[in-house]
């Protein structure tokens, strides 16, 4: 039995429904800025927790700023830069994935398997920043540049000051923030401002923004995503990928839930993946009330199967911020890591709490993998080859009706696309 895998690296990038951060952005200009996708890494040990954040920005500001509620005052050597091309890596090899069986001659004698495995992917002046901060009761603890980014990390006496400084220094920022901006002054948190210096940015040849990444030491193991509702058009995506030492990661305050997987699916779906699978998340979403968790991949490191593309090495590893990973080869696989991909669709009604997370000691592997089991095209001239094209309707059939068990598709829908493919069915 040969067996193909196809992956899709970039499902959620190039959905238009895609929109999610765990901070907000304010823009200078008063220019609408759509946060279109984000993925989000977390490597987590102990109390140290390392955040590194990618996103694309829809708008043409001058200026933008991107502000994150963090636990303690973030210092110079605490923030670093990553390349984009690693992110990408970990969310192609944790993506969900098709996988293609092809059935043997049924009149020849069953060889012993053999597996190939591919992938296939897919400026204004800066304002003064200490201006009138005193007197609003803003505080800003540190102030440094890191690459193409200013970055400030600011407290408050209370949620009005620091709005109000925000705006005197050139922000506009939409005053539905403010019950959440205080709620995270109440905890003692402070607001990391990461603005992006477009004159530095062009002197140093960058065409996109660098993810940023940023280390901190606090018990709470949590991610912040309250503030990603504040200048949404609607429910928002994201995608985050936890890096930990021994096992799987979950949410302690919403449900989470498994995403269908093994289902043996129409032939069509090999040309259709990414709207079979973003129907299917849509249809789980609100089976759930839209207020659960969903986890796509859970799997150690140092191995897959099927594999969407190479584990990554220890260096990647190590740029996403699991420092513990030591021994083994920079190129090969077997570090010690554990990664967990959960994909929250979420909005301020359904989730009004940021995501209280946890590491289980749970090391069970899961992925979320959907089969094509493709006919034998030879003649196949014999009674046992009989039987089995006889069968071949009655199998189109049970995939088409799992798919409209999966998806709100229907059958006229189904069944039309299959006969497209060739792919027939009883009438």
């Amino acid at each position: 039995m040969r067996v193909l895998l196809l992956a899709a690296a970039l499902l959620f990038a190039a959905c238009e429904s895609v929109r999610a951060f765990c901070g907000f952005y304010v823009a200078q200009s008063g220019g609408e800025l759509l946060n279109r996708a984000s993925k989000v890494v977390l490597a987590h040990r102990g109390d140290r927790t390392v955040i590194t954040m990618a996103s694309d920005v829809e708008g043409d500001p001058r200026e933008f700023a991107l502000v994150i509620p963090v636990p303690t005052v973030v210092q110079r050597d605490q923030v670093r830069l990553v390349q984009s091309q690693t992110i990408e890596h970990l969310e192609a090899y944790t993506a969900p994935r098709l996988v293609e069986y092809f059935d043997p001659d049924p009149c020849a004698p069953l060889p012993p398997p053999s597996i190939a495995f591919s992938a296939i992917p897919r400026q204004l002046p800066t304002p003064s920043p200490g201006r009138g901060a005193e007197a609003l009761g803003v505080k800003i603890e540190a102030s440094y540049s890191v690459g193409e980014y200013d970055i400030l990390v600011l407290s408050a006496e209370d949620s009005g000051g620091l709005l109000i400084w925000l705006n005197r220094n050139g922000y506009k920022v939409p005053q539905a923030a403010e019950p959440t901006v205080r709620s995270y002054l109440r905890q003692n948190m402070r607001f990391f401002v990461a603005k992006v210096n477009l004159a530095r940015q062009e002197r140093q040849g960058g065409k996109f923004l660098r993810p940023i990444q940023v280390e901190y030491s606090s018990p709470k193991f949590m991610l912040p995503i309250r503030l990603g509702t504040v200048n949404a058009d609607g429910p928002q995506d994201m995608v985050m990928l936890a890096l930990t030492e021994r096992g799987r990661v979950e949410t302690t305050n919403y449900r989470t839930v498994r995403m269908p997987t093994g289902s043996e699916v129409p032939l069509f779906v090999r040309n259709e993946f990414a709207p079979f699978y973003n129907a299917m998340f849509d249809k789980q979403v609100e089976e759930a009330d839209r207020r659960a968790v969903f986890l796509e991949y859970a799997w150690d490191m140092s191995w897959c199967d099927p594999c969407a593309g190479n584990p990554l090495n220890r260096d990647e590893l190590r740029e996403l911020g699991a420092s513990w990973v030591q021994g083994a080869s920079p190129q090969g696989a077997g570090q010690a890591a554990f990664v967990t991909r959960l994909h929250i669709r979420y909005d301020r009604a359904h989730f009004p709490e940021d995501l209280a997370l946890q590491e289980t000691g749970d090391r069970t592997n899961f992925q979320a993998r959907y089969v094509l089991q493709v006919p034998f095209k030879g003649e196949a001239r014999c009674e046992a080859g009989e039987r089995y094209r006889a069968a071949l309707p009655q199998r189109a059939e049970r995939q088409a009706r799992t798919l409209l068990e999966l998806t709100p598709w229907t059958m006229a829908d189904v069944h039309r696309k299959m006969e497209a493919s060739g792919q027939s069915f009883p009438r």
